[in-house]
């Protein structure tokens, strides 16, 4: 007959349904500790310091004794011995999950979190719940020790963390009803808990009750700004900006879906977004039905799912055709078959003045589209396109990859799961995709005159080409059945009302004579000329702006980049911008950035060397290339305000820099320009500004780290210090150098990281530069000491405290007087750690450095540790943890959480030390960390008799 015991609302222990006598409370505190330890040996000094805490009696361990020999003749039943036995070094209480209401709700709790986890939410839903269902009181209440307090601490935050899980299945399966009379009274226990905020504002907007959830949101943000002097995290005022705008993706799901997969139990997760990233379809689409019922046919699903492979189809044809038009009118013809989201990227295959987009930075916007955390993509390309495969798998989601150069930059873009769809533009017919991916090939042709008539009588009107109808013909004939000249000619016609049609046609005429063909190395008919028609109807300004949108460095630009590359102000750009739209020479396919298309782009180049007076494009390229560096140095700045900074530079006349009043913005803004500014780097390099393209790296480098996103460090780097070479300038060189071999490390390329990092320091100490001297030495102190040879990186680090001071550098002494700490550590000198933390930590206050005093707290708690001062050893762990995880830095979070794992385990408290340690595992595994940090992580696990998954 097992013995059932609770700890939840009382300490209780029953057998055969009647409550045994568990004797005086401090005895029923000795059974409560044993059974929170349930299966761990505790000693009896431990026992003694739980139980009474700091004011022991003077016969405490007699008494002890005593309290354990009553226990387990009150626990002894029929058949069975008492489950309290004496081990070596103590006292263990065996019992199973099941008998116990803790445990049992823990086991409940995690089997709910790995069926949500397979997919199966409504049994995840039932297992929280009957999880939950043991919760009937506070832990151990009245027991009020130091220990018994903080694991009641703890034993709420699981609590709430399985409640926080169970709300977000309840509002991905549509059910939210509920939910506010749960969360309601648990937000104003923890006013200050985002996610379930989040959670809150959410079950009252679906409930009817927006003007409720806004009020929640105010007095929270109130509380934060009060209390801690922060605004909300981005996802929170994200959903605050949804409600306010009633925006449907808040809507519930259908019932129905609830068993959709789903993969992390957030408010963000992946299975609940569903990307909509198509352009608006085209307003005029004519002569395309047969291509449009062919399209039908070739992607139509072929059984469930489509025969075991992807669906593709490649649109082929010349520039110009309408390729993109007809996906994009198929595709907005088709939504409702792709529920879970359609996906859009421009792959710039043949955009003149720029390179074909890096299919990996397109498919890292695709993963943040799909709901994947930005600062959690693994670092390499192959394990982002892994994610990309799963997050895709069984989801029913068109993907339009537009104006694709080749099979080899299609090909990582492709999903895996045949649930999925694909449609690809290109000017080339991709013979290889159609080979090694079965893609169904359509080929795009010009109008025919029937057609091409159409089309301009949908733009004009048919009295206006009955009216004039031989010059309508002309016209048609300069188009050569390109869908794009059609509408350009057909712009100008509509901006000038007293343009007739025969004086457009004349104007045609005379301009053919000097006009040469569009350098795109296919036949574009007379379309030049058709362009041209166009652009000298503009004014003078609107002319020169649109010669200069053609040195814009990426596929697309913002209003404000546009305003430093025009030098207007901003009412004029605008203005000018709404003129060329309307002659459809520009697009503005997402409100406020602004494209056109490549053949407008090369006409614009052409134009620019024909017309342009001198030194127009360069002023306008050194503008907007300056706009970019300069604004991102000073987002930079606020990201990591103690970087050494780069020496002044002023931006050309006329530019107009972007302002940040916060390092979230500056993040934001980084975030929404990074494929610009990566393209802004390379465009600079082949253009000749040196200077730009290793500034512009230089400050996008400390947001791609903290995105991991190590390929694009290579990327820019290897640009930069070619760059850097050209310029002869040996520190720009040894920087960029330092940034490849983190770049190498951090993949696991160790002996790439030397090589860089040698070439370096021979560069610093040739030069006589200091600085870059102490930064390079402390660099290969990181390195040596990733790689276990710690004497040699207490050496480099020492000879890095030794450059900080000489050159004055007060922030780069701090950090590598916390990195020598560190050596003396590993090397078993833990008190000359402390030392060195100390007065690292007392420099980095004054300097208010974040960032560095999250290193040193960490260190400074490793080193109490080692001296078995594990109390202060916590404490220090704690502070480290709140700082990375405030910056961002979540491979030093995962550090520091089993650094302080280990501090737990030197108390006895194991639960605590499993908590963190499956924190810092979960850490690991969504960064794509090496696999000794995961191999660490899950033999401290293993040690602790926990699941090391």
């Amino acid at each position: 007959m097992a013995v059932e015991f609770r700890v939840l609302g009382g300490v209780e222990a029953c057998a055969d349904g009647h409550r045994l006598d568990l004797g005086p409370a401090r005895q029923q505190r000795v059974l409560a500790v044993l059974l929170l330890e349930a299966g761990q040996v505790v000693t009896a000094d431990e026992l003694v310091d739980r139980v009474w805490g700091e004011r022991p009696p003077q016969r405490a361990l007699p008494t002890l004794y005593s309290y354990l020999s009553r226990l387990r003749n009150a626990l002894r039943t029929p058949g069975q011995d008492a489950p309290i036995a004496r081990r070596s070094g103590g006292y263990v209480l065996s019992v199973a999950a099941t008998d116990a209401d803790l445990h049992r709700f823990r086991a409940l709790s995690a089997r709910a979190r790995a069926t949500a986890q397979a997919g199966d939410e409504t049994a995840a839903a039932r297992l929280f719940e009957e999880a939950l269902a043991n919760w009937q009181g506070e832990l151990c209440p009245g027991m009020d020790t130091p220990w018994f307090n903080s694991r009641r601490e703890a034993a709420q935050v699981e609590r709430l963390a399985a409640v926080l899980d169970w709300s977000d299945l309840q509002l991905r399966r549509g059910i939210h009803t509920e939910l506010v009379t749960v969360l309601a009274p648990l937000a104003e226990d923890n006013p200050l808990d985002e996610r379930l905020a989040g959670q809150l504002m959410l079950a009252l907007y679906r409930g009817g009750r927006p003007a409720d959830a806004l009020n929640h949101y105010q007095e929270l943000r109130r509380r934060l700004a009060e209390e801690l002097g922060i605004d909300p995290a981005p996802p929170l005022r994200s959903l605050h900006q949804q409600i306010l705008i009633s925006d449907p993706r808040l809507a519930p799901p259908a019932r129905d879906t609830a068993s959709a997969p789903a993969t992390r139990t957030t408010m963000t997760s992946p299975a609940t977004t569903h990307p909509r990233q198509l352009p608006a379809p085209p307003p005029l689409l004519a002569g395309r039905d047969s291509e449009l019922v062919a399209l039908d046919k070739l992607l139509a699903p072929q059984g469930e799912p489509h025969g075991g492979t992807v669906l593709i189809a490649v649109i082929c044809g010349t520039g110009g055709v309408g390729k993109t038009s007809l996906a994009l009118r198929w595709a907005h013809g088709w939504q409702e078959r792709f529920p879970d989201g359609q996906l859009f990227a421009d792959l710039q295959g043949f955009t003149p003045s720029d390179e074909p987009a890096d299919p990996y930075a397109v498919m890292r916007g695709f993963l943040e589209a799909l709901g994947a955390d930005p600062g959690s993509l693994p670092a390499t390309p192959q394990a982002q396109a892994s994610l990309y495969r799963s997050l895709t798998a069984g989801r029913r989601l068109l993907i339009v990859l537009d104006n694709a150069r080749d099979t080899d930059q299609v090909v990582p873009l492709l999903p895996g799961s045949p649930s999925c769809t694909v449609l690809i533009t290109s000017r080339h017919r991709l013979p290889g995709l159609a080979a090694s991916h079965g893609a169904a090939q359509l080929t795009l042709e010009t109008l025919d005159p029937a057609e091409a008539r159409d089309l301009l009588v949908r733009r004009l009107g048919s009295d206006r080409i009955a009216a004039e109808p031989g010059a309508a013909t002309e016209l048609l004939r300069h188009c050569a059945g390109l869908p794009i000249a059609i509408s350009v000619l057909a712009a100008r016609l509509t901006t000038d009302p007293m343009l007739t049609l025969v004086a457009l046609a004349a104007e045609l005429r005379e301009a053919a004579t000097p006009l040469d063909a569009l350098e795109t190395g296919e036949p574009n008919g007379d379309m030049r000329i058709v362009f041209a028609s166009s652009y000298l109807a503009l004014d003078t300004d609107s002319a020169r702006v649109f010669r200069q949108f053609a040195q814009a460095p990426g596929a697309d630009i913002g209003l404000p980049a546009a305003a430093s590359l025009t030098g207007l102000p901003l009412p004029r750009l605008r203005t000018r911008l709404h003129r060329l739209q309307a002659h459809h020479l520009v697009q503005e396919r997402v409100p406020g950035r602004f494209t056109c298309h490549d053949l407008l782009r090369a006409y614009a180049l052409e134009m620019t060397e024909a017309v342009a007076p001198a030194g127009e494009a360069e002023a306008a390229l050194t503008r907007v290339l300056d706009h970019y560096a300069h604004t991102a140095y000073e987002a930079d700045r606020l990201l990591l305000p103690h970087r050494d900074p780069l020496a002044p530079a002023t931006p050309a006349d006329g530019t107009r820099l972007e302002e940040f009043t916060d390092a979230d913005r500056a993040m934001t803004w980084f975030a929404g320009e990074h494929t610009v500014l990566t393209a802004a780097v390379n465009h600079a390099v082949r253009t000749g500004h040196d200077a730009q393209a290793w500034r512009m790296a230089w400050a996008i480098t400390t947001f791609l780290a903290r995105r991991a996103w190590w390929v694009d460090v290579t990327a820019v780097h290897s640009t930069a210090l070619a760059a850097a070479v050209r310029l002869g300038d040996p520190a720009a060189q040894a920087e960029s150098r330092r940034a490849l071999a983190w770049a190498c490390t951090e993949t696991g390329r160790f002996a790439e990281a030397h090589q860089e990092l040698a070439h370096a320091l021979t560069l610093a100490e040739r030069h006589g530069d200091l600085l870059s001297a102490a930064h390079t030495h402390l660099a290969l102190g990181w390195q040596y000491e990733r790689e276990g040879d710690n004497a040699a990186a207490l050496r480099h680090d020492r000879s890095a405290v030794e450059y900080f001071t000489s050159a004055g550098n007060l922030p780069g002494r701090a950090r590598a007087l916390n990195a020598v700490a560190w050596d003396h550590t590993q090397l078993g000198d833990h008190e000359a750690s402390v030392s060195r933390c100390q007065e690292a930590l007392v420099i980095q206050r004054e300097l208010g450095d974040e960032r560095g005093r999250a290193g040193t707290w960490d260190t400074l708690g490793y080193a109490y540790h080692r001296l078995g001062e594990h109390a202060k050893a916590i404490d220090c762990y704690r502070h480290s943890l709140d700082l990375n995880r405030a910056l961002g830095h979540r491979y030093n979070e995962a550090e520091t959480l089993v650094h302080l794992s280990q501090a737990h385990c030197a108390t006895g408290a194991v639960e605590p030390a499993r908590a963190a340690l499956h924190e810092a595992l979960r850490i690991y595994l969504d960064i794509h960390a090496l696999n000794p940090e995961v191999n660490q992580v899950r033999a401290l696990l293993r040690e602790l008799g926990g699941p090391a998954v």
